[in-house]
C-alpha cells in the first residue's frame, strides 16, 4: 500500500518549482499593471495641461480682440495702458496697448486731414496651473487729425466691467 501513495522519482525533484515559478509571473504581472498604471495617469496630466494651454490661449485671444474693438479710445500717451479681466474660472488676461506715433501722410487720404495711429498690443492669457501664452500685435488706427484718444475710452472700458490701471 505504501507504495501507491509516493510520487514518482521525477515528481520529487519538482517539488515547489511550479509555486516559484507562479511568484515570479505574479511579480512580473504586477510590475506591468503598475507601469501601466503610471503610464495612463502620467497622459491624464499631459491631456490636462494642454487643455490648460489651450485655454490660456483663448484668454489671450479674447483679450486681443477686446483691445482691438476699443483701440480709438486708447490714450495717446508713451506709458502703455493696462486692462486686466477675469473670465470665467481660473482663465483671466492682461492687456498692455502701447501708442507707437502717427502718420499724417497716409496714401489715398486728404493731406494734413487724418491721421494714421500706430500701437501695440500684448496680451497675456493665464489659465490653470501657471498656463500661459502671449500674443503681440501692431494695430493702425485712422482718424481725423486732431482726435486723438482720451478718458472717454476709460469710462467705455470700466463700464463693461474691465479694469484699466
Amino acid at each position: 500500500m505504501n507504495a501507491m501513495h509516493r510520487a514518482p522519482p521525477s515528481f520529487r525533484k519538482q517539488r515547489g518549482a511550479a509555486l516559484v515559478v507562479g511568484l515570479l509571473l505574479l511579480v512580473i504581472l504586477t510590475l506591468l499593471a503598475i507601469s501601466g498604471m503610471n503610464t495612463a495617469s502620467t497622459e491624464l496630466v499631459m491631456a490636462g495641461n494642454e487643455a490648460f494651454r489651450q485655454n490660456a490661449f483663448q484668454a489671450a485671444s479674447s483679450g486681443m480682440e477686446d483691445r482691438l474693438e476699443t483701440l480709438a479710445d486708447v490714450p495717446q500717451l508713451s506709458t502703455p495702458t493696462v486692462v486686466e479681466k477675469t473670465l470665467s474660472g481660473k482663465d483671466a488676461y492682461k492687456t498692455s496697448t502701447l501708442y507707437q506715433g502717427d502718420d499724417m501722410n497716409i496714401p489715398g487720404f486728404s493731406v494734413g486731414r487724418f491721421a494714421g495711429i500706430h500701437y501695440q498690443i500684448v496680451s497675456t492669457g493665464r489659465s490653470a496651473r501657471d498656463a500661459t501664452t502671449q500674443h503681440t500685435q501692431g494695430a493702425y488706427v485712422i482718424q481725423t487729425a486732431g482726435g486723438g484718444g482720451g478718458n472717454t475710452g476709460q469710462q467705455t472700458l470700466e463700464s463693461r466691467g474691465i479694469k484699466i490701471d
